[in-house]
């Protein structure tokens, strides 16, 4: 079984029903290392060759965090620039990541139809996550495209755990052999039907 670590990104996690109700599934996970950011770096001082050392013991690396004006948090983004660090992550001798599966999983609060050129914030969703994307390329991982919680600040608890519950088969999947090639020509992961079951 692929071991996946989630790095989890939120300076207001106390105050997210959505994401309590998300992270809550990781906990009975086998094989699952739940890594808070804002917990271990409550001042930004990142240990790199420790974050560096958890990345080299998993398989599949998740960046969980709301889509704070169109990207991550603060502390992910230094988290991305002081960790990934030339010829360890990329660069001549940079392979430690080479192969790994990466994705985001994010929370919104605006609704799927606001992302989208006809929509008030005129790209999608994917297309402001290119440089996660990118970043991915660079390292010789395999990204995958998102799992995303939209429209949150108006969730009902229903959708909230049909949403809990693709995101624990969404664990599942990425654990098992699945192959992710097949995964390319899909927006977002929540849209697998592997996921609906």
């Amino acid at each position: 079984m692929k071991k996946t670590l989630v790095i989890f990104a939120h300076p207001k996690f106390e105050k997210s029903r959505v994401n309590a109700q998300l992270v809550n599934v990781l906990k009975t996970k086998n094989h699952v290392t739940f890594h808070d950011l804002y917990e271990h770096y409550p001042h930004f001082h990142i240990d790199v060759k420790k974050e560096q050392t958890l990345l080299e013991q998993h398989d599949v690396i998740i960046w969980h965090h709301p889509f704070y004006w169109y990207s991550s948090p603060a502390l992910l983004k230094q988290w991305i620039d002081m960790v990934l660090e030339f010829n360890w992550a990329y660069g001549p001798e940079g392979n430690a990541l080479q192969g790994k599966t990466v994705m985001n999983v994010i929370t919104t609060g605006g609704s799927r139809d606001v992302y989208c050129s006809e929509g008030y914030n005129s790209f999608t969703v994917n297309q402001f996550l290119r440089p996660f994307e990118q970043t991915a390329n660079l390292c010789g991982m395999k990204y995958l495209p998102p799992f995303a919680v939209m429209g949150t600040h108006k969730l009902q608890d229903d959708a909230l755990k049909n949403y809990t519950q693709q995101y624990e088969k969404l664990i599942d999947v990425l654990q098992s052999d699945f192959v992710t090639e097949t995964l390319s020509n899909c927006l977002f992961l929540n849209d697998l039907p592997i996921l609906s079951h």
